[in-house]
């Protein structure tokens, strides 16, 4: 590792680094169920007062009173008989234990009560189930990782799960062309390592790829790390397979780059959280692993030189800009005396802004001379107070596990209210700011995120959830968000919590067509209920 700072001293590094962040141990669902705070478990453990009414308590709020819908059938013993028929009896779940942990959510805030999970191994076999349960009027909840943050991939109340974890097969790959064809359960990690194996790379990547699968990171367009490079989802998934409620199998699994043969539906179920229909099957464009990646953690005295730094970053590194990241003073001494293993890069001093840059090329001398020139600039006009490199992989995956690891330090540290938003650029710290103030000393407010395509994780972490700090949070966090045209979700959805908030981003009209195409695909609401849209609209007959 070496150090450099405004002295001008000759940047010297390794520019073949190739970084490799499967490795880094970021919010796992194992690791931050271990963490979960007594709170959290003595709320799952309290169970549900009965079957049809249920009191959520989302992030400490004032309890919120949701009513199973009547128009939903309950499970019976012929059901049970129906599907063991079509799966196999090691494939109907009835086990208290294994349900147990599949109706809650990773962060132990959602609990369900679901009597049965179904393990579908193939298309046909999910066509089958839903088909049933459509005919049948039994709910359903699509489920892969549980890796999500807004109760959207757990039940309500007693919906029957559909646990797509077996289908995980890879079905094709075309060296040429870069395109990924697979089936909805695969772990996103594992993907990472065959495409690895092939001399390529994902265009997506979270913190919590060792557990989430390809089918939920599509049915939430989930965003990521290389965003800034590579887009998002509905630019890289060029084709899915999904099956609608009542059983039929909507073929869109196109591995074409371009078809322009009338609407594009794929898009609707990119996003839509297994709402209008269950994705079975992607295809997607995957980028060629290039050989030179560097890694370089700095310091910024303030928010304004962040955004100047990110701003010539675009124009002076172009290209090979993978990533940019930032996070703030608080949200790293938080990640330092929470996050087990993590070391300050920059020990000599606390600084109030911390940015990651990656760059990703495929000439060696050209990116490090690139990087040079860009980081001498930089501390030349003061945008970086000090910073570090990279000198080989180690040192690499100890500055994303900074990154990557602030979800599990926040659960180390207590109850968090979490929030994911996309803001204009030159407001969005802002707003952490304003809550500083409005909370003063009752909590801790973390700011850090993808600086790089505009999304903030606003985080307040408190000793134990308290209702007067929550009152204090919500609804001012949506209210200035809306106010500002921003958006209440970045890439984590809208799910259970966020479902009647939807009218802070979208208008009532655009809501209005949005409950209009889940009633055509979903007309009797079996798909993930109570969820994405207001519950005005989750209501049906």
């Amino acid at each position: 590792m070496e150090k450099w700072r405004i002295t001008h001293r000759l940047l010297r590094y390794s520019s073949n680094l190739l970084v490799d962040r499967s490795s880094n141990c970021s919010a796992s669902p194992i690791s931050a169920f271990r963490f979960a705070s007594d709170y959290r478990e003595n709320f799952v453990k309290r169970g549900l007062r009965n079957a049809s009414s249920i009191q959520y308590r989302f992030f400490g709020s004032v309890a919120t009173e949701i009513q199973r819908n009547t128009w939903f059938s309950t499970l019976n013993l012929d059901d049970i008989s129906y599907f063991k028929e079509i799966l196999g009896e090691k494939n109907v779940i009835q086990d208290p234990d294994v349900l147990l942990d599949a109706n809650t959510d990773w962060m132990r805030k959602y609990k369900g009560s679901s009597k049965l999970m179904l393990q579908p191994r193939t298309t046909s076999e999910v066509s089958q189930i839903l088909k049933y349960c459509n005919s049948r009027r039994l709910a359903v909840v699509p489920q892969g990782g549980k890796t999500g943050l807004v109760g959207g991939s757990v039940p309500v109340f007693d919906e029957v799960i559909i646990n797509v974890g077996s289908m995980n097969n890879i079905i094709a790959f075309d060296k040429v062309s870069g395109i990924l064809v697979c089936e909805a359960g695969c772990i996103l990690e594992n993907l990472i390592s065959f495409l690895d194996d092939q001399g390529f790379i994902m265009p997506l990547d979270l913190g919590a790829k060792g557990s989430c699968q390809i089918g939920g990171n599509v049915s939430t367009n989930a965003g990521g790390l290389r965003l800034v490079r590579y887009g998002s989802l509905h630019g890289n998934v060029l084709g899915l397979e999904a099956v609608l409620a009542n059983g039929d199998v909507i073929d869109m699994l196109g591995t074409l780059r371009k078809d322009n043969t009338g609407y594009d539906l794929k898009h609707l179920f990119i996003g839509s959280e297994g709402s209008l229909g269950i994705v079975t099957k992607v295809s997607i464009l995957t980028p060629p692993k290039l050989s030179s990646v560097n890694l370089a953690f700095l310091a910024c005295k303030d928010y304004f030189s962040c955004q100047k730094l990110l701003l010539e970053a675009k124009r002076k590194l172009g290209e090979v800009l993978s990533a940019f990241e930032f996070l703030d003073k608080q949200t790293m001494d938080l990640v330092l005396n929470h996050l087990e293993g993590a070391r300050n890069p920059l020990p000599s001093s606390m600084h109030n802004f911390y940015v990651l840059i990656e760059t990703t090329g495929s000439d060696e001398s050209y990116d490090r001379e690139k990087l040079e020139a860009f980081l001498l600039r930089s501390m030349e006009d003061g945008l970086v107070s000090d910073g570090v490199i990279a000198q080989d992989i180690n040192q690499a995956s100890s500055f994303w596990r900074i990154r990557e690891g602030v979800a599990e330090a926040l659960m180390k540290a207590g109850a968090v209210y979490k929030y994911d938003l996309s803001l204009p650029l030159e407001k969005m710290y802002d707003l952490v700011e304003e809550m500083r103030i409005r909370l003063g000393q009752t909590a801790k407010v973390i700011g850090y995120g993808h600086l790089g395509d505009g999304n903030l994780h606003l985080n307040i972490s408190a000793p134990q959830y308290n209702d007067a700090i929550f009152a204090q949070i919500e609804p001012y966090v949506y209210e200035w968000t809306s106010n500002h045209r921003g958006s209440i979700s970045a890439e984590h959805g809208l799910g259970l919590v966020k479902a009647n908030k939807i009218y802070y981003s979208k208008s009532p009209e655009t809501v209005h067509l949005m409950g209009s195409i889940k009633k055509l695909l979903d007309p009797n609401g079996i798909l993930n209920p109570y969820k994405v849209l207001p519950h005005s609209l989750n209501s049906y007959h």
